[in-house]
């Protein structure tokens, strides 16, 4: 590594750049993995440990607490470098990822209590680690590589992403349905693998880290905004609470539900006050000025809401609306990663040979809104194929959007600012995600209980609300063993009830995302489009700008 005294660009070897984005890509696969490794997992962790109503909240806290701690870990690694940061965050995901898979393995535990609520305790333990994972490594890569230059490996980190995030669901199912083993007369089922998994490869990224990565990000003096940090947790877990529980638990109208709301938006505006008069502020406002920072950042939202309200349910359709086992649902998400590869790779080529991102964001945008028409189309007796082909379309809608929004941020804005406005956009990428599971779970809980309500016979002697935890649990253990006597197996009538209602339920979702995926589609077209230059010229146009500055 070298510094040009003349620019103050700091150069690389080949080698660090390439050990640096190996280690980066086996981070994302560790991030994005476990952001959805649990989907297909879901129906049977909810029949052994139960809470239906907390089915949401595994994925939720993992998200949220990765999402708060976003802009805290960008300021710290701006304070501390970059890798010494990232080897920390690692590890503390490791210690939530070997907690998870022994969650309800000793019983109710003193705070934590039942085998659900462990899990959703240790996957927020986990997304704490989980929050530097994305918003570091881009800063690394921005580091590193100028606009023009991270186009040619957008594409790469963007076909990583995607295909951690699809074959999580795969990987899951599949340690869910042939995992299970007994060692040394204990037994471990099979869906806590996709935790203890993570080991081999949390490993392997932190021996990377530690001896082959260059150290990264500016060492100087400051402090960490954790008056803002705290209003961000203040805003947003109330709001999210508000989401899963509004309609399910407790009515729209109640006090808890209102009084939540109130809790968010009190603390919303705590937080924009505090922000704005913040020396070194968590998120400044300052970037919203910016037009690309704020239209990018508003259509990642948007776009990562719907993908995540699509991706976290979809596994649930298949298993209990369609009736496949875990390892088939994973199987028939496959072509939404191969899609999603192929497109994300081209988007990344052509920018790096045009210097272009709005046409390949728009074109994303407009394929995207129509696989989503599509899947929206699906019924009960839609074929597995039928999904899945669709699923393809979905996949080269998103490939474009999983880099390009980041990159068109890193090129608006000064170096100076790089780490600060890359977890800006990753911070409102995440809430995007957070958001978009909450929703979708509260619609899937009205949706079912209404639409079984409609449908379960008379003579089932079942309440409207019934637990479907415990009829998927015999439905599935009813497909995998088909000799099983008559009293362990539900009646016909309602296992077919609670089949069509999941598949409503989890259609209305997708119905839903449509609508959001529009939204996507008006804000991309609102996005500046900024040529794209060299790191070296945006290094030497800064360093003008400020001379001039203080010229003057």
């Amino acid at each position: 590594m070298t510094v040009d005294t003349e620019t103050h660009v700091r150069t690389f070897t080949r080698a660090e750049q390439a050990w640096t984005l190996t280690a980066l890509m086996i981070v994302f696969l560790l991030g994005a993995g476990d952001a959805t490794i649990v989907t297909t997992a879901m129906p049977r962790i909810v029949a052994q440990l139960g809470g239906l109503d907390l089915y949401a909240w595994v994925t939720t806290a993992y998200l949220l607490t990765s999402t708060v701690m976003v802009p805290i870990w960008g300021k710290l690694s701006d304070l501390h470098g970059r890798k010494r940061v990232l080897i920390v965050a690692v590890a503390i995901f490791l210690a939530g990822s070997c907690l998870s898979g022994l969650s309800g393995e000793l019983g109710p535990l003193p705070l934590l209590g039942g085998g659900m609520t462990q899990l959703i305790a240790f996957r927020a333990l986990q997304g704490v680690g989980g929050g530097a994972l994305f918003t570091i490594s881009f800063a690394i890569i921005a580091d590193m590589f100028g606009p023009r230059e991270r186009g040619r490996y957008s594409g790469l980190f963007g076909a990583t992403f995607g295909v951690a995030g699809v074959l999580g669901p795969l990987i899951g199912g599949f340690f869910t349905d042939h995992g299970t083993v007994r060692l040394a007369g204990l037994l471990i089922e099979g869906w806590r693998w996709i935790f203890y998994i993570n080991l081999p490869l949390t490993l392997v990224s932190l021996f990377m880290i530690a001896v082959m990565m260059p150290a990264l990000g500016r060492h100087g003096r400051g402090r960490v905004d954790y008056l803002g940090g705290a209003l961000i947790v203040a805003a947003f877990a109330p709001f999210l609470l508000a989401l899963s529980w509004g309609g399910h638990d407790y009515a729209w109208t109640s006090p808890v539900i209102l009084g939540l709301f109130a809790v968010s938006a009190v603390a919303l505006a705590a937080l924009i006050g505090v922000e704005a008069h913040t020396a070194e502020p968590m998120v400044p406002l300052s970037l919203f000025k910016d037009r690309v920072f704020a239209t990018a950042s508003a259509a990642s939202f948007v776009f990562n809401a719907a993908f995540i309200g699509i991706v976290a349910f979809l596994p649930l359709y298949l298993q209990a609306g369609l009736g496949v086992p875990a390892t088939a649902s994973g199987v028939a998400i496959l072509p939404l990663m191969f899609g999603l590869v192929f497109a994300s790779g081209l988007a990344g080529y052509l920018v790096s040979r045009t210097g272009l991102y709005k046409p390949f964001l728009i074109a994303g945008a407009v394929v995207l809104l129509i696989g989503v028409l599509l899947l929206a189309t699906v019924k009960p007796s839609t074929p597995v194929s039928g999904v899945a082909w669709r699923l393809l379309i979905v996949g080269f809608g998103l490939g474009p959007s999983q880099s390009l929004f980041s990159l068109a941020v890193q090129n608006a804005v000064a170096p100076k600012v790089m780490g600060v406005a890359t977890s800006g956009s990753q911070f409102f990428r995440q809430i995007g995600a957070t958001v978009g599971v909450a929703l979708a779970g509260a619609l899937l809980t009205h949706d079912f209980n209404a639409e079984f309500a409609r449908r379960a016979p008379p003579a089932a002697g079942v309440h409207q609300t019934v637990d479907i935890a415990q009829l998927q649990a015999r439905a599935l253990a009813a497909a995998e063993t088909p000799q099983a006597s008559p009293a362990e197996t539900p009646p016909p009538a309602l296992i077919a009830a609670t089949k069509a209602s999941v598949s409503v339920a989890v259609v209305d979702i997708f119905r839903a995302s449509l609508a959001v995926v529009g939204l996507g589609l008006a804000i991309v077209f609102l996005i500046p489009a900024l040529p794209m230059r060299s790191r070296e010229e945006r290094t030497v146009d800064a360093a003008r700008a400020e001379a001039a500055a203080s010229s003057a």
